[in-house]
């Protein structure tokens, strides 16, 4: 028995050291786009998207949201699934703009998260930029290879859909 923990106890400290070694290979930045159309006029998905306040009410795995102030500079802090997030919005261009960037240096992640609408024939093409950063090498490979970059951005737009 004491073979076999001593045994399983090295291939996990090998596997977190290989996750660790890839992880540290990854460049920090990464960026993850996608487009979707919804069926809405712009002007109409923009107001969605900027009203912080109520995200809960759309925003799958969101409970709860503060918000500090109006346009650009406003804080917004999301209490989501099992984490806090503050973000600060930094262009706020009705109805076609969007940036909000996190605003917790003690995150193992930041970076910044881009709207960009134009109208379309059916409704309104909703593109979602993420430019982040992930400072940790096992967060970053996790975020690469296990999560997905694109995750939470798809996660995004099929909720904005409905």
């Amino acid at each position: 028995m004491r073979k076999w923990v001593i045994s399983a106890a090295v291939v996990v400290a090998g596997l977190v050291g290989t996750i660790a070694v890839v992880g540290t290979m990854l460049p920090q930045g990464h960026r993850a786009q996608r487009t979707r159309l919804i069926a809405r006029p712009q002007a109409d998905v923009f107001a969605t998207i900027s009203d912080f306040a109520r995200y809960p009410e759309w925003r799958s795995g969101v409970h709860r949201v503060t918000v500090d102030g109006a346009g650009a500079g406003a804080l917004v802090r999301e209490e989501s699934d099992g984490e806090t997030m503050t973000y600060r919005v930094e262009v706020f261009e009705p109805p076609s703009r969007l940036v909000m960037r996190i605003a917790d240096d003690t995150l193992p992640f930041g970076g910044a998260w881009t709207y960009e609408l134009r109208p379309a024939a059916a409704g309104t093409e909703l593109t979602i930029t993420e430019d982040g950063e992930v400072y940790n090498p096992i967060f970053r490979f996790l975020s690469r290879f296990v999560i997905g970059h694109h995750a939470t951005i798809d996660r995004v737009l099929s909720d904005v859909a409905r």
